[in-house]
């Protein structure tokens, strides 16, 4: 969540940065029930100040003296007691006005209402030009016996596949070649759990808008995560970190998600499933640092994506596309040859201090040894099904077998091509 300083101090612009990204928000009210709030602290404060006073003084006293400051104690406990009862509901105001508001959107991020209105950085890289009719994934999956869609509907239903034999391997062989080239740049690797507390996930700031995308298990007050950053982020939880340096995770979790509002999208294949797995980058930074995370964050991507010798392109997604804490989302959109178009395959976000707010993560500043907020930064190094969808398709043959990157060989066992 934001500052509630910086929300009394700048009470226009947080409006105005919520309208940007979708959201309509009451800061009048909300900075009405914050007075109301603050007052009512003071009020529970003074009184249980005087009952304290009181408390500590009826031991030395005697006789009536004593008999009166224990009724003077007793009307002092019911006070506060009246006075918290009439606190409660305006700090749960307070709190629910509070998460209402997205994390605001960095000056450099253009304005738009939707993903139609991201704005284009660079390409890199020309899509492939094939001297044959290229077929699409699923195609080309089904031939080589590598994907199963039909067995999974039978076993779990629609959005679920099966991965088998190269195809299989092939993801193996990209979370190797991800781990090798970000473990040198200071990831350290970690297999997060995937079943999380509401509470957790609601301080990551994904229970506030777009819940419905989550799968919970009611029954055990749990919910799964839909990419690992969910997980990662409350490891540190309620602790204060040494961000000197920026203190990095390469997560691989499996990622669950309804796809709710996404019915009729790519219902066939394996672009959009409700479980998929992901190799996640996750920074802790100083705030002074957190720029230059996230550019690193979108060259290691940037890197990532070369090594494989992928067309794409690089999004920065306008104020209308961003989530509720991102202050900034940077995406890497990989050329489709099927659909002639750029497919979201990666993304990486700033969330500034929205989350570690929320989860009480800190640091202490060298200078003046008071706590603040660390930023916290996410990025995806690979997300199994959209890669590997890209990698059958603009690396396809015209003999129907499809060669694997370079980079790629010696995790598969010096393997070269799939079929």
């Amino acid at each position: 969540m934001l500052d509630i300083t910086f929300i009394r101090n700048n009470p226009k612009d947080v409006e105005e940065g919520a309208r940007k990204k979708g959201v309509t928000v009451d800061v009048g009210r909300l900075l009405d029930v914050d007075a109301k709030r603050r007052e009512a602290i003071g009020a529970v404060e003074t009184k249980r100040a005087e009952q304290n006073a009181e408390g500590e003084r009826i031991p030395s006293l005697e006789g009536d003296e004593r008999g009166k400051a224990i009724e003077a104690l007793k009307i002092l406990k019911a006070e506060v007691k009246r006075l918290e009862e009439a606190l409660g509901p305006l700090e749960e105001e307070f709190d629910a006005l509070m998460r209402a508001i997205p994390n605001l959107p960095k000056p450099d991020v253009k304005y738009g209402e939707s993903d139609e209105d991201n704005e284009e950085l660079r390409r890199v890289g020309e899509p492939v030009e094939f001297d044959f009719e290229p077929k699409d994934y699923m195609a080309l999956g089904m031939a080589h016996g590598t994907v199963d869609t039909e067995s999974a509907a039978k076993v779990s239903g629609a959005r679920f596949a099966y991965l088998l034999g190269d195809v299989a391997m092939l993801e193996f062989a990209l979370m190797q070649y991800a781990l090798h080239l970000l473990t040198p740049k200071g990831f350290l690797p970690v297999l997060p759990p995937v079943m999380i507390r509401p509470d957790v996930m609601a301080a990551m700031g994904y229970m506030d808008r777009h819940s419905d995308e989550i799968f919970a298990l009611k029954d055990d007050e749990l919910v799964l995560v839909g990419t690992s950053e969910q997980s990662v982020g409350p490891m540190h939880r309620d602790e204060v970190l040494d961000v000197a340096e920026p203190k990095r995770y390469i997560a691989w979790s499996p990622c669950f998600r309804r796809e709710a509002g996404s019915y009729g999208k790519d219902t066939r294949g394996i672009l959009r499933l409700h479980q998929f797995n992901k190799m996640e980058m996750f920074s802790f930074t100083h705030p002074d640092d957190s720029e230059s995370e996230h550019e690193f964050l979108l060259a290691c991507q940037e890197e990532l994506m070369q090594g494989l010798g992928l067309p794409y392109r690089v999004i920065r997604q306008c104020t209308g596309d961003m989530g509720t804490p991102s202050a900034r989302t940077y995406d890497i959109e990989t050329w489709i040859p099927s659909q002639g178009t750029y497919r979201e395959t990666h993304s990486t976000s700033t969330t500034t201090d929205f989350q570690s707010r929320r989860l009480n993560i800190a640091y202490k500043d060298a200078e003046s040894g008071k706590r603040a907020f660390v930023h916290m930064l996410n990025g995806t190094a690979f997300a199994d099904t959209r890669i590997l969808s890209a990698i059958m398709e603009n690396f396809q043959q015209k003999d129907g077998t499809i060669r694997i990157p370079d980079v790629l060989v010696p995790y598969m066992g010096a393997k070269t091509t799939i079929g």
